[in-house]
């Protein structure tokens, strides 16, 4: 999962991409609307944390914008205005969520994967894949009923191919999701955590289409 920060405050902005790091999502920071706008229009994004006063504009207006072009990409408004009148303008202008400064970091994670769930069309957090039992909201993992544990990018990746059962994705799709941008890939890098994967979770968990990509095995 991928996700766009538009927040100018840099201590605030520091703590929610460490979180959103740790839980193992990709994160791509920015404190201004211009930059944002340009990281949309050249990334596919699966989510935006938008604050409301940037320092070249209101973000209600940039979200107005976004939806008025078409963009659906799910959008959280942080922010530290907490009248009823400012969170449903928030919500009316197109927001999926609304989460008033200061606010509980897990709280945060919690609505991103909410929403996330939400979009995949399942809100159900519980998922069940063969011998696997999937909780995405306690990110946590059994096989035949025991605990399997992963590593914040094993689960990254798990997690999107569980978000797309049976599509085939691809080797520069699945490094997107992982990896914020700018960040330095290894040229095998997904082949070793699909590997992973495929020794914690079973041999048959992610089939391989040779020279296209990979896909959620069936169960």
């Amino acid at each position: 999962m991928r996700i766009l920060l538009i927040e100018d405050d840099t201590t605030l902005g520091a703590a929610v991409r460490d979180q959103i790091a740790a839980d193992g999502r990709s994160v791509d920071w920015v404190t201004r609307l211009d930059t944002a706008d340009d990281a949309l229009r050249a990334t596919s994004y699966d989510l935006i944390l938008l604050d409301l006063m940037l320092p070249d504009g209101r973000g209600i207006g940039f979200l107005k914008a976004l939806r008025l072009r078409g963009d659906v990409t799910p959008v959280i408004i942080l922010t530290a205005l907490d009248q009823v009148t400012d969170r449903i303008e928030g919500l009316n202008a197109g927001a999926d969520d609304y989460l008033v400064k200061p606010f509980d970091l897990a709280e945060l994670s919690a609505r991103i994967g909410s929403v996330a769930r939400r979009y995949c069309g399942n809100p159900n957090p519980i998922i069940t894949h063969g011998p696997i039992d999937v909780d995405l909201a306690a990110h946590s993992v059994h096989r035949d009923g025991k605990p399997v544990q992963l590593t914040a990018r094993e689960w990254a990746l798990f997690e999107a191919f569980l978000a797309r059962p049976g599509q085939l994705l691809s080797k520069a799709q699945l490094e997107e999701k992982l990896y914020e941008f700018g960040a330095e890939v290894e040229s095998n890098t997904i082949e070793v955590h699909v590997s992973r994967l495929r020794k914690k979770l079973g041999a048959g968990i992610i089939e391989t289409e040779r020279g296209m990509g990979y896909r959620l095995g069936r169960p």
